[in-house]
């Protein structure tokens, strides 16, 4: 029986087969841990810290995703797919999800509506999926 991922790809699909490239896998691997750590660099401005948390756990996410053979057609599902690409449970991607939504008001609507919370629990959410990354090589 075909993967959950397979099951996301086809002619119509959310995500398009593509062999993994480690050098692209390298350079999201490097520039998400790059982005995360600067993320928690407390003197930046909250908005600041969460668009550097955000796109290192897309970046993070996407190399979950390359690795398994997979490309998105849209930003959210690399979030959707952290269950079959790392194994990590809603505790992580409900934040993802929630951060995603608030990212799109900010880039769309000018509504950026974040605290520190949010901030701290979306940098602990993108360490996970960093984490569970570096332990798959």
């Amino acid at each position: 029986p075909p993967t959950p991922l397979e099951n996301l790809s086809g002619p119509n699909g959310s995500l398009k087969a593509e062999p993994p490239d480690a050098a692209e896998i390298a350079g999201l691997l490097r520039t998400g841990s790059t982005r995360l750590t600067d993320a928690t660099n407390a003197t930046l401005a909250l908005e600041s810290r969460f668009d550097l948390a955000y796109n290192a756990a897309h970046a993070l996410c996407m190399a979950a995703l390359r690795q398994k053979g997979f490309r998105p057609s849209n930003r959210y599902i690399v979030f959707q797919a952290l269950p079959h690409t790392l194994g990590l449970g809603p505790e992580v991607w409900r934040v993802l999800d929630l951060c995603h939504n608030k990212r799109n008001l900010g880039e769309y609507e000018g509504m950026m509506d974040v605290d520190e919370r949010l901030v701290v629990d979306l940098i602990k959410a993108a360490q996970r999926v960093l984490i569970a990354l570096q332990s798959t090589n």
